[in-house]
């Protein structure tokens, strides 16, 4: 796999969550990947106090949160502290969650890659930040759609990813 995310165009994104506080644990909306070949969550975290944040990635069996859970296969994950003089995505080791290094301040930018089978009987998935304790510190985040289908995007609307 490359060292940077190859991710493709023509995908659909469905809005999780923000801009918002991280002071107070967080939970994105969930996202169904019924219709979907991979999902990137696209995490855009701006730290103006350091803290180790932990990012998860949980499934569920519908959008209305049912059996939720952790993921449990590692998944690919890259991130950048853009705010530095190296802005460059690094490709992290491949795993469950992603916590931010106590030390990070400025804009930084995580991509988790979802591929829907790894999922098991699972077919939903949400974002979730734990409390990073600073109302200063914030999150927004962007599911990226790949639809299973290559002629789906110009049809496809943002209820065929939340609604289960």
């Amino acid at each position: 796999m490359a060292d940077y995310p190859f991710i493709p165009g023509n995908l659909y994104p469905v809005w999780g969550t923000g801009p918002e506080t991280t002071n107070g644990a967080k939970v994105c909306d969930y996202v169904s990947l019924k219709n979907a070949h991979r999902c990137y969550v696209v995490i855009q975290y701006y730290t103006s106090v350091g803290h180790a944040t932990a990012i998860t990635i949980e499934k569920a069996t519908d959008v209305a949160m049912t059996a939720t859970t952790a993921i449990t296969a590692s998944v690919p994950i890259w991130y950048a502290n853009v705010s530095t003089t190296n802005s460059k995505l690094i490709r992290q080791t491949d795993a469950v969650s992603f916590t931010m290094d106590v030390g990070v301040t400025g804009y930084s930018l995580i991509i988790f890659e979802i591929d829907p089978a790894s999922l098991g009987a699972f077919d939903c998935i949400t974002c979730k930040a734990a409390s990073s304790a600073q109302a200063n510190n914030f999150w927004s985040v962007t599911y990226w759609m790949a639809p299973r289908y290559a002629s789906k995007p110009s049809t496809m609307s943002a209820t065929e990813y939340i609604v289960d």
